[in-house]
């Protein structure tokens, strides 16, 4: 099959590798449909890689159930599924509490499992997938392909900007801003509506992606950065700021401006993987601000987003403004690395 590996910064490849065999019992082999970019693959591609090998890389997709193991009861041959980001057990105790992104025998796709065994990468023609039956969710019946976006944006981005719009409280009636207008801020856009907010400022300077904001629900949009971009959301706010703030990018002055922007007793949900971030804990302290979020435990969420998408009362998938077949995935993260696309799928 062909999977895509990165080799350094800036050098994405699909190349010819084995294709995957059931392992262990609970294991399944999916056939992927679609995969796509995501803008924590963007890091490795920028140089954040520490390892000098070749790696598999890739880890939202959706596909087809092609083999499944002895132990497998869930799913079947046929199945059209998710894949979350991450694969668990779904039976450790962090598992149970809905924190899978800690499960004690999970890992990561594209990245050895606990025997050291490699786990493809989403971004190839085939995964196989451990803990099959805890770690997939099937859709009701066979998608539209139409509808296919939508269900590979629950496998990632939706659930994140979900998870940082829980973790900020939005509540109806309440006001959010959303730090990043990347995916998953956009997807934190859609989020805060989908819970009820009623004033959703988006911190965008980009008109493609103030237009998808504004049709997910963003009431506001404000392209100001730093103390500018604080002092228009006060000016929107009646100086008070909002009740709470989605951090969706990750870096020092992105966690400042969500927490400036944040009104005394108020929350900041952030989802962005840290870059060079110091809290302001005195700010924090004297204003009664709450800080909460991480990495988004997005299988906790997937039965209850994909109902929506599936009785299409939620639709993520006008993030994806670029689609392009697998093996052209080297211009795909290029598009996005030079901000020319929003996320990039990618067909299998």
């Amino acid at each position: 099959m062909r999977a895509t590996l990165i080799h350094g910064p800036g050098d994405i490849r699909s190349e010819h590798v084995p294709d995957p065999e059931l392992v262990d019992d609970g294991d399944a082999i999916v056939r992927v449909v679609a995969a796509c970019v995501c803008g924590s693959d963007l890091w490795p591609y920028r140089g954040d890689k520490s390892d000098t090998e070749p790696e598999r890389i890739g880890h939202e997709f959706v596909g087809i159930v092609e083999q499944v193991g002895n132990a497998v009861s869930a799913l079947t041959v046929g199945d059209f599924v998710v894949a979350p980001f991450v694969y668990s057990d779904g039976t450790c105790a962090h598992c149970r509490n809905g924190v899978n992104t800690s499960c004690v025998a999970g890992g990561f796709w594209g990245k050895p499992d606990g025997d050291g065994r490699l786990i493809d990468g989403g971004q190839g023609e085939q995964v196989r997938v451990p803990f099959a039956d805890q770690t997939l969710v099937a859709t009701p019946g066979e998608p539209p392909a139409a509808m296919v976006p939508a269900l590979l944006g629950l496998s990632d981005v939706m659930g994140t900007g979900h998870h940082a719009a829980m973790a900020a409280g939005v509540r109806a009636g309440g006001s959010a801003v959303v730090v990043g207008d990347g995916a998953v801020g956009l997807c934190g856009v859609l989020a805060a509506r989908r819970l009820g907010a009623e004033r959703i400022i988006a911190m965008s300077r980009h008109a493609p992606r103030q237009e998808v904001a504004r049709a997910f629900g963003a009431t506001d949009i404000v392209e100001a950065r730093g103390d500018d971009g604080v002092k228009a959301v006060m000016d929107l706010t009646d100086g008070i700021g909002a009740d709470s703030v989605l951090e969706c990018v990750g870096t020092g002055g992105s966690m400042q401006q969500a927490i400036a922007s944040t009104r005394p007793g108020g929350h900041v949900g952030y989802v962005g993987v840290p870059h060079d971030v110091v809290l302001p804990i005195g700010t924090m302290f004297g204003n009664n601000v709450s800080v909460g979020g991480g990495v988004a435990p997005v299988r906790a969420y997937l039965a209850e987003l994909m109902a929506e998408v599936w009785e299409k009362r939620l639709d993520p998938s006008p993030v994806f403004d670029l689609e392009l077949p697998l093996d052209r995935v080297a211009e795909a993260y290029a598009a996005m690395d030079e901000r020319r696309a929003i996320k990039s799928l990618l067909w299998a």
